[in-house]
């Protein structure tokens, strides 16, 4: 008798060794790495980043970074970014978890770190809100995160594709309206840039570069 398939096995081979080699091949772009290197510039002390994938930020982050907290609910992201992690200047903690629950404490962190990950996780607005909790009172979070064009034709476009996107991606979405999120969950914007990436199709290309802190 023929087996029949394990669907969830098979989708569980692909989020955890396809998509992460395939996002790591995707997001290592020479645009995106300037774009990571010019958003870090500013991280400095204690960093906790979510989505923190096979550790693509880690060659970007300035001298003035002291320990990073590294988060991702993918294991095989860790697997991939252990080599990282090991050749890193910059002390790491590896943590496998989700966004939406930080196990960590209040007013830890002096930087938090999403570079396109708000598009991913389930809640965007719970994991700001535990971002905010973390983050110390003068505390900024760095942000690095593609989503809902301002250009009506685009955002046509990816609301029609999203539903795609969410499969082939592992939950991506295309239609977070990003700096709406950001400032409903207690934010302010000291820096932000919203642009296309060239080379990047419009309905995925469209980001948000930002620094925001914590207001009351």
């Amino acid at each position: 008798m023929r087996s029949v398939p394990d669907k969830r096995r098979s989708l569980s081979f692909y989020e955890r060794r396809v998509f992460p080699w395939l996002n790591d091949k995707l997001g290592a772009s020479p645009e995106l790495n300037r774009i990571r290197a010019e958003a870090l510039a500013t991280a400095h002390g204690l960093v906790i980043e979510i989505g923190f994938g096979s550790g693509a930020n880690l060659p970007h982050y300035p001298s003035a970074v002291t320990s990073i907290v590294a988060l991702d609910p993918n294991d095989g992201m860790h697997d991939l970014g252990a080599p990282r992690i090991r050749a890193s200047r910059i002390p790491v903690l590896s943590l496998i978890g989700k966004a939406e629950s930080l196990p960590l404490p209040d007013r830890r962190f002096d930087t938090a770190v999403s570079t396109l990950t708000l598009c991913t996780v389930s809640d965007p607005t719970r994991v700001l809100m535990e971002l905010r909790r973390v983050l110390r009172e003068d505390g900024r979070l760095i942000l690095v995160e593609h989503g809902l064009s301002d250009e009506p034709g685009v955002a046509r476009w990816q609301h029609r594709l999203n539903r795609l996107q969410n499969v082939v991606a592992c939950g991506c979405n295309l239609n977070r309206a990003i700096v709406d999120l950001v400032e409903s969950c207690g934010f302010q914007f000291e820096a932000l840039r919203r642009f296309y990436v060239p080379q990047i199709p419009r309905t995925h290309g469209w980001i948000t570069v930002g620094t925001a802190r914590p207001v009351s």
